[in-house]
Order: structure tokens, then C-alpha cells, then sequence
């Protein structure tokens, strides 16, 4: 990154613990670069084939560079985590994982795609005859640590933030954590070129980058939860062509997202001549599951929106 930042940090740990050592303490209003890795753990490369994808060691996943301690940040603060650039490696991966994923049951052997992209244009990655994802670098785990003692994975979310695989948390974005500990701990890694809201497969275009970001201490915020504020609109770079959209409908919204993810399978498959992995594999970083309709009692209504600038 060619902007000049307080501080530049490259070390990375597996796990939340409050009682990790921080790597720099902070004072509000100071700027970091993080390099980071990607959510392999650099397991994955640009040269992996899909029987990598069964090599994985878990206790390696989802790293996250950090800890930062933030001076006078105690229980009951919030940190505000402004997210002012991302600078992209170039490649990334998209897996299906045994095991892991909306339709696991469905996709029980690994699927693996290999993605490159210009990190000076930022142009769609491409995905086999025809089809290009527009890029949306984002963080998809950002937290602070829990203040229940000992050591928690990094794959589910919590209150205090962490995996959330949320694709709006990229530049300009200003995310607020509520923190539990002293000091708050912040830790951030799992960086993505591109992801639909779900991140259906259980990966997204998993990419190495840089992550510059400034923090700022809100003394007595009460969270309850993260929030945060998005700058501008969140879905320019798919709206272009508009979208494909399936549904799910019925009383339960894990199965109705299940068969609005399957139909979107099926038509892509149908359309475009994909088979059903690389058909998932391209649901999970281009398309967004969404909540339609949840008072209708008994049936709640789950729609899959697929960009349609992805094939044209």
C-alpha cells in the first residue's frame, strides 16, 4: 500500500484467547497495516489441484493476524474499526469442502477452483467459458477476543464479532465492536476477492491481502451485538445486468435457503452448461441468499439472487 500507517504487523495466531499477547498496543486514533494470509493458513497455493483440498489441516485454518490492544478500551466499550484499504495478491481459492457447506450433504467430495485477477484494474475473475465474478475485497473475520477464558476456534461468529463473512466490511466501511475484555484484542484475517451474502459452499474467493484500517475507542457504547456503517451502495459492481433469483419456500429458512441455492444449481446447470459443483462453487462468491418474507405464518420465503453480469 503506498499510504503511510502507524504501524505494520505480519503476525498471525489460531484461536480466540483473552489471554493471548498482544503484538502492539495502540492509542485511539492510530492506523495499522495487516499483512495477512489466506484462510488455509497458506495450505492452499495457486498450483494446489483438489486433492489438496483433503490434505487440510483444520487446526491450521482461518488464521488471524493480531492481537491489538487498544489503550483504555475495557468492558462495555466499543472499538470503531474504519476499514481504509485493501491491497490484493492477485490470487485466491474456492473449495468445497467434505463435511462443510450449505448442501454438504449433496457435495460430498472436494471441489476446488484456482482463481488469478488483476490487482492493478481490479477486473472480474474468471470462471470457466464465459463467466466473470466482479471483485469485492472485503474482511470476512474481523473481532475482538472473548471473555470466556481459554482457547475458542475462529470459525463461528460471536458477539464480539470474528468470522462473520460479512462482504460489506471492505474500504470505507465503519464497524463497531463491542469489546469484553481489556484492551479488546483485536485480530483480523479470512480475506476475500469476492463473496455472495451466504457464502453458500462454505468458501468465498479465499485471497491473501493487506488490510489497513484505523481504530477508534467509543467509551460506553453497550453493543449488544457488531454494527456497522456502509459508504455508498453495496451491490453496484452486480447490478449492471440484474439478476436470476429462485426461491425456497416453507417453515423452515435453513431448508428454504437449501432449495432456493438448489434451484439456482439447477438453472445455472441448465443456461450455461455447468455441472453442479462448479455451479455451487460460483453460487457461493457471485450470488446473495435472502430473507423475502419471515410473518407469513406458517411459510417463510428464502430468494437466491444470481448477477446475470456474471455471463454477460
Amino acid at each position: 500500500m503506498a499510504e503511510h500507517y502507524n504501524h505494520t504487523i505480519h503476525k498471525h495466531h489460531f484461536g480466540w484467547n483473552r489471554a493471548n499477547e498482544p503484538v502492539l498496543s495502540i492509542a485511539s486514533g492510530e492506523t495499522i497495516e495487516f499483512q495477512t494470509v489466506d484462510s488455509s493458513g497458506g495450505q492452499l497455493n495457486p498450483k494446489s489441484t483438489v486433492a489438496d483440498v483433503g490434505k487440510i489441516d483444520f487446526a491450521k485454518v482461518n488464521p488471524v493476524t493480531g492481537p491489538i490492544y487498544v489503550d483504555d478500551a475495557e468492558p462495555g466499550d466499543a472499538i470503531k474499526v474504519t476499514i481504509l484499504a485493501l491491497a490484493p495478491s492477485g490470487w485466491g481459492w474456492t473449495a468445497s469442502i467434505p463435511g462443510f457447506g450449505l448442501l454438504a450433504d449433496r457435495f460430498k467430495e472436494p471441489l476446488l477452483h484456482i482463481w488469478t485477477y488483476d490487482v492493478e484494474r481490479m477486473t472480474p475473475a474468471a470462471y470457466g467459458p464465459g463467466g466473470r465474478v466482479p471483485l469485492k475485497p472485503f474482511c470476512g473475520t474481523i473481532g475482538l477476543a472473548p471473555a470466556e477464558p481459554g482457547t475458542h476456534s475462529i470459525v463461528p461468529p460471536r458477539r464480539v464479532g470474528g468470522n462473520m463473512d460479512i462482504r460489506d466490511i471492505a474500504a470505507g466501511t465503519e464497524l463497531y465492536l463491542p469489546v469484553e475484555v481489556k484492551g479488546g484484542l483485536f485480530s483480523v484475517g479470512d480475506t476475500h476477492a469476492a463473496q455472495g451474502d451466504g457464502e453458500v459452499c462454505g468458501t468465498a474467493i479465499e485471497s491473501p491481502m493487506n488490510v489497513a484500517a484505523k481504530f477508534e475507542l467509543v467509551k460506553g457504547a453497550n453493543l449488544p451485538f457488531p454494527r456497522y456503517r456502509v459508504r455508498g451502495s453495496a451491490t453496484r459492481h452486480n447490478d449492471a445486468k440484474g439478476y436470476d433469483v429462485t426461491t425456497g419456500i416453507g417453515p423452515d429458512l435453513m431448508q428454504g435457503a437449501r432449495d432456493a441455492v438448489s434451484g439456482m444449481i439447477r438453472l445455472l446447470g441448465k443456461r450455461h452448461g455447468l455441472s453442479p459443483g462448479d455451479a455451487y462453487l460460483l453460487c457461493s462468491v457471485a450470488g446473495d441468499l435472502r430473507i423475502s418474507e419471515i410473518v407469513d405464518r406458517p411459510n417463510w420465503v428464502v430468494s437466491f439472487y444470481f448477477p446475470r453480469i456474471v455471463f454477460e
